[in-house]
Order: C-alpha cells, then sequence, then structure tokens
C-alpha cells in the first residue's frame, strides 16, 4: 500500500489518472474510498490524489489535539512527497476548511479549489439545528446497523435515501473500506470547532468554486453563500433539495460543473507528477 511519511505520521495515499495534479479532500470521518465517484469521473483528464486524512482508514490515528493547521501540513508532506509543487483542490466539508487553510498559508501550493458543502467556521458560520449535532457527535456510539442509518439520514436528502437505496448501500460500504477510528472522529470534530476563516476569506486569491446541496442538514446551505460573497470572484453553484452528499446524490451533474471549472482554469501542466 502507497504511504507517505510527513508530518511526523504515516498517511495513506492513492493516485489516478494522468494530467494536471487534483487532490480530493475528504470531510469528518470519511476516507480516500468515499471519492469513488469522482475518482472515475476526474482521472481521465487529471492526475487525481486521494488521501486518508489522520485519523481515517489507513492513516496513523493518533489521539492528540488535532488542528486544521495540522491536516494542512499532513497533505502538503504527501504533494511534497510526490513533487507536486501546485495543485487544484476539491475539499469536501471538513475537507474544504484544509482547503481553504491550505490556499491561505501556502497560496502558491494551490492553482484552483473548488469547495464543496463547507463552511468558514467561527461565529459568522451557520450552525446546523442542535438536533442534527447531537446526531453526529453521537454516530460512532451506535450499532453498526444504526451507525449507517443515522450517517445516511444525515448526509441524503429524504427523497434520495428512498429512491436510490442501491446507491446509499455502496456509499455505506465505500465508507467502511476507510473508517475513522472514534478517536479519529472526535479529534478531526475539535479541529473542525476551531476552525475560522471568515476575516481572511478575502485574501484567497485563486479560482474559486462553491458547491452545495440546498437540503444541507449538516452544514445549511448559507454557509456556503458565504463564502462566495467573501472569497474574490467565486463561483456558486447550488444542487436543489439535495443534502450534505450533494456530490453523490447529483454525481453526475456536479462532476461535470467541477470538470468544466477546471478546464476554464487550466495552467501548464506539472513536469513533475509522481
Amino acid at each position: 500500500m502507497p504511504y507517505l511519511k510527513a508530518n511526523e505520521i504515516n498517511i495513506y495515499y492513492e493516485i489516478h489518472g494522468d494530467g494536471e495534479p487534483l487532490l480530493l479532500l475528504m470531510g469528518l470521518g470519511g476516507g480516500s474510498s468515499m471519492w469513488w465517484q469522482q475518482v472515475a469521473a476526474f482521472s481521465h483528464s487529471y492526475t487525481v490524489v486521494v488521501i486518508d486524512n489522520r485519523g481515517v482508514g489507513r492513516t496513523d490515528k493518533p489521539d492528540t489535539a488535532y488542528t486544521m493547521d495540522m491536516l494542512v501540513l499532513d497533505a502538503l508532506g504527501v504533494l511534497n512527497g510526490l513533487g507536486m509543487a501546485s495543485v487544484n483542490v476539491y475539499g469536501l466539508s471538513m475537507g474544504g476548511m484544509i482547503a481553504q487553510e491550505l490556499a491561505l498559508s501556502h497560496p502558491n501550493s494551490v492553482s484552483s479549489m473548488i469547495l464543496g458543502a463547507t463552511s468558514c467556521g467561527g461565529i459568522h458560520s451557520i450552525a446546523p439545528q442542535r438536533e442534527t449535532v447531537r446526531e453526529l457527535l453521537n454516530v460512532l456510539n451506535l450499532p453498526p446497523k444504526e451507525v449507517a442509518r443515522v450517517s445516511a439520514a444525515l448526509t441524503f436528502s429524504n427523497s434520495f435515501i428512498e429512491n436510490h437505496p442501491d446507491l446509499v448501500r455502496e456509499w455505506i460500504m465505500k465508507g467502511a473500506v476507510s473508517p475513522p477510528s472514534p478517536q479519529g472522529f472526535k479529534r478531526q470534530a475539535e479541529a473542525i470547532a476551531s476552525f475560522d476563516s471568515y476575516d481572511r476569506l478575502t485574501q484567497i486569491n485563486v479560482p474559486t468554486l462553491v458547491l452545495a446541496g440546498t437540503g444541507d442538514r449538516i452544514l445549511p446551505v448559507e454557509n456556503s453563500r458565504i463564502l462566495a460573497s467573501r472569497i474574490p470572484n467565486a463561483e456558486l453553484v447550488l444542487f436543489e433539495g439535495a443534502g450534505h452528499g450533494y456530490l453523490w446524490e447529483a454525481a453526475d451533474e456536479a462532476n461535470q460543473v467541477v470538470l468544466d471549472f477546471l478546464r476554464r482554469h487550466r495552467r501548464e501542466p506539472s513536469t513533475a507528477l509522481r
């Protein structure tokens, strides 16, 4: 299995396809296996890199305090190890927070950014309903069947769950490939709680696409509107009725939006992709 030692831990990664590099960063408790549909769509034109974040899957899971800066250095360590000086970055939820921090603290490392179903954090963000927070934080304390049911209900719209049970089952199976440890989930949640980019968003100077589902229960869609209004020249695309998992609910449409954005902002190919 491919690992890189970075920021004092062993990080699991995969590379798919060939072309301009594209780094995919998953959200709270999710691993590299959750990007299966995006890897299939993007690897025809891009060198797609997926990683298991600290605390998840096959990456080390130290039970110490996590910060967004730490998660950024983990991702940056992988990129440096692969010889990728600058990449396109697509981050979902917590992954979108890592992407923001990467663009802010290491701007030369990011050539374009896609922020999916994410937030600026802090007091300016729009919190989910208290019941949603309670369900999310308690999910790992439930029996396996209940974990799957509650996770799906939080991630997808009711109509998607009712009309596409096969895709929901596949999503659950993919999640089981790279699960979090209980302490890793907790530590990632702590990193999210301390994240705040609002006052710095105007400093982001790379092409940015913001995506979200209008029915998101975990990070309400207003968070994406805030990001798009604060980041200079950011584009906002919303998927009507979709939940936090818009990229699975509307996979074909969302993937095409991302590909169109990347093509419009294509740069010279990197000379050192691997």
